[in-house]
């Protein structure tokens, strides 16, 4: 029988049930892929610290949910877990990062993501223009989707990175969903929501578009690509 890889997913206060409960709708998408990960969870909530899990040999990805409050305050709470984070990628892992684990990736916080991710709500075009909870269009592989999104970023690569697998836009044509290079492994971003659950639209009195786990298969495949 062959084992299910492993996969680490954030968990602290901020990505709790009062928020959505992140961390379990990122583990959800994962075991429903056909990588049909074992989820650890990781963090001040979580089964272990992130340096400890991510010292495991059998770890493959590494999961950033989305989070409460901005990404100044959200990396402050995972510092110490930087290094780790940086080097797992560095020697081969995976990065995965929703919403607020997009921003996380980008320079003077991880460092992982050659480029920067800004706020989509405030960029030019942008299809909403607050960060409340929305349902918004999204092009993915060349097809209009409708995404639960919340603050969520757009990401802009260096103009001379390479390697870089784009695999969603907005409708304002910035970068939705990509999956670039680090080291001898790969981070995968998305500002929106593959991963959101019928009762995050309810609660925000939105009406259900998913599933969208076709779309975080593809994410998800993508990243875990030789």
């Amino acid at each position: 029988m062959t084992e299910r890889p492993v996969a680490v997913v954030y968990s602290d206060d901020s990505t709790g049930p009062a928020d959505g409960d992140d961390t379990g709708a990122m583990a959800a998408l994962l075991v429903a892929s056909r990588w049909n990960f074992e989820v650890i969870t990781a963090g001040p909530r979580g089964s272990m610290s992130v340096v400890d899990a991510l010292a495991r040999p059998d770890v493959r990805l590494y999961g950033q949910p989305g989070g409460s409050g901005d990404d100044s305050a959200a990396f402050k709470r995972q510092r110490r877990d930087k290094s780790a984070i940086r080097d797992f990628v560095a020697q081969g892992g995976r990065y995965l990062g929703i919403c607020m684990g997009g921003f996380l990736a980008e320079p003077g916080f991880y460092n992982i993501f050659r480029g920067r991710v800004d706020e989509y709500y405030s960029s030019k075009g942008a299809s909403v223009q607050t960060d409340d909870p929305a349902v918004i269009p999204v092009i993915w592989r060349g097809k209009r989707r409708k995404m639960y999104f919340q603050d969520g970023g757009y990401l802009v690569p260096k103009r001379k990175a390479t390697g870089i697998t784009v695999l969603a836009r907005y409708t304002n044509e910035s970068i939705a969903a990509l999956v670039a290079p680090f080291g001898h492994g790969k981070v995968g971003l998305c500002g929106p929501h593959p991963e959101a659950p019928p009762e995050w639209y309810r609660n925000a009195g939105l009406g259900y578009t998913g599933p969208h786990q076709d779309l975080g298969d593809d994410l998800i495949d993508t990243l875990m690509a030789p």
